[in-house]
């Protein structure tokens, strides 16, 4: 039995939980519509043989993940040889917007990215910016701890945390995934996760944090890997960029992660071209590693963006425009970012950041700012944006995990 087969076993065969399983990739094209029906010739849909290329040009022209799940969800073999893809039509369309109400609730200890939340019955709506008529609710599953500690959101799947036992709920269907418990050396807590690939992909790993030490675990495994860190920074954010995994630390310093042949963590040295940074974030752009930065005046603020150089010395080049790109960035950076090429395809704006609005006066609950344009901190509070007292999950911005090839 290959590690594909075995890791999907291992997935449905769990007690107790609804799990993910990677969907099989059929041997023809030919697709039958769900819905047909022998009795009915007149009601039966029979869909040609269609090519990869072809389906890949319907892919790529898509507009929303509305329309992307009616494409899947046509006939199973298009949704196998979607899956299959490579994750270029990720630039395609919008993440969904997740809106929580996990911040309203009591906090049971910890402060920060430490504390652990009461997510027993805990919901949350997913809005899609190309659809904003639309949304959908999904709550957690109740077979959880009463408390748990939030770690990120990965490839669709919120990570949480809860003594020695992580649980993985999938954002858009609420399916609960659990890996093996682990025992760390220290005392030190856990404080971010995220997953190195997709859950389809055979390279796809989790990460967890503490102070002290990385912890590996590869899907299907029993066991977790232990690495030590040696300089005691907090990882921020971590995102993949050309198979390797880049990782902002506390000191504002970028990493380059290693998973083989061992664990382990190595320092870029850049030289940042512009001002010092305030509150960075990461965002894959295409074909760039993007660092998106606050620059704060006395009653304004405006974003801005540099770009990764990696010739020796490698430096971050500031950019003046996005062309016609578009970029998500969550308040917490544990959550992904998202970057959308020809946004105005489904009715968003080029050159522009989108971020959660932190305000009900809003229309929308995230705001559009253009790259390099001030906007006066009284419209849009800064400490908001900035996290810095903020004692609460973030709303923030997924990509169901289906778009990358899990589905049930």
């Amino acid at each position: 039995m290959g590690r594909a087969e075995q890791v999907r076993s291992s997935r449905i065969k769990k007690p107790g939980s609804r799990e993910v399983a990677i969907i099989e990739k059929p041997s023809k094209k030919i697709c039958h519509s769900f819905g047909s029906n022998d009795s009915d010739s007149s009601g039966r849909q029979v869909w040609a043989d269609v090519t990869d290329s072809l389906l890949h040009l319907i892919i790529v022209l898509l507009s929303s993940f509305h329309d992307f799940l009616a494409v899947t969800s046509t006939c199973r073999s298009w949704r196998a040889t979607v899956s299959s893809f490579l994750p270029i039509y990720h630039f395609s369309f919008p993440p969904l917007f997740v809106n929580t109400d996990l911040h309203n609730a009591h906090r049971h200890i910890g402060d920060d990215d430490t504390s652990y939340y009461p997510l027993s019955n805990t919901k949350w709506q997913l809005h899609d910016p190309a659809k904003t008529n639309l949304s959908l609710r999904s709550s957690a599953l109740r077979q959880t701890p009463y408390h748990m500690r939030y770690l990120g959101c990965s490839y669709g799947y919120f990570i949480f945390y809860s003594f020695e036992q992580c649980f993985l709920v999938d954002v858009y269907t609420g399916t609960i995934m659990k890996p093996p418990k682990f025992r760390h050396s220290d005392n030190s807590e856990i404080y971010y996760g995220i997953f190195t690939a997709p859950l389809s992909s055979p390279n796809s790993y989790l990460l967890l944090f503490s102070r002290n030490s990385m912890f590996q675990w590869q899907l299907g495994a029993n066991s977790w890997i232990e690495h030590p860190l040696i300089a005691e920074r907090r990882i921020h954010q971590i995102v993949p960029f050309k198979g390797k995994m880049f990782a902002m630390d506390s000191l504002q310093k970028l990493n380059i992660i290693s998973l083989a042949p061992q664990l382990g963590m190595s320092e870029v040295p850049v030289v940042v071209c512009g001002q010092d940074m305030v509150k960075p974030w990461l965002v894959v752009c295409g074909d760039m590693l993007l660092m998106v930065d606050l620059c704060i005046r006395v009653h304004e603020f405006c974003f801005q963006a540099y770009r990764l150089d990696l010739t020796e010395p490698a430096k971050w080049m500031k950019l003046d425009k996005l062309e016609n790109w578009a970029l998500f960035i969550s308040l917490d950076t544990r959550s992904s970012t998202f970057s959308c090429m020809n946004p105005e395809r489904w009715g968003g704006k080029s050159n522009c950041i989108y971020v959660p609005s932190g305000s009900k006066n809003f229309d929308k609950p995230w705001i559009e700012v253009e790259l390099g344009q001030f906007v006066p901190t009284s419209s849009h509070p800064i400490t908001y944006i900035l996290g810095w007292k903020s004692k609460q999950l973030e709303s923030f911005w997924v990509l169901p995990s289906l778009v990358y090839g899990v589905s049930e």
